[in-house]
């Protein structure tokens, strides 16, 4: 069974940081590009970055570049999101997304 776990989320004030995890299962995750999306409240979904299957080709949306971090540990069949300088239209659910799957999302809140 294709799994895709998402964990990490919280709730931050503006300008920290978290780091999210997305850990994969029952496909073989090192073969294949993986991508971040989110769901901002009362919004559609955004991609926010990908990663290709060997960890290089990384890209990101205006919105979070130089901001966020994509990175992948393909011996552990995990993909990272490391955000930084948070703020709080980066609020919404964070989505990892492969395999033509999505997984059920993990909730950032940034608020002070």
């Amino acid at each position: 069974e294709v799994q895709l776990v998402e964990s990490g989320g919280g709730l931050v004030q503006p300008g920290g940081s978290l780091r999210l995890s997305c850990a994969a299962s029952g496909f073989p995750f090192g073969n294949y590009a993986m991508s971040w999306v989110r769901r901002a409240p009362g919004k559609g979904v955004e991609w926010i970055s990908r990663i290709g299957s060997v960890g290089g080709s990384a890209a990101y949306a205006d919105s979070v570049k130089g901001r966020f971090i994509i990175s992948r540990d393909n011996a552990k069949s995990t993909l990272y999101l490391q955000m930084n300088s948070l703020k709080s239209e980066d609020t919404a659910v964070y989505y990892c997304q492969g395999y033509q799957r999505r997984g059920q999302g993990t909730q950032v809140t940034v608020t002070s």
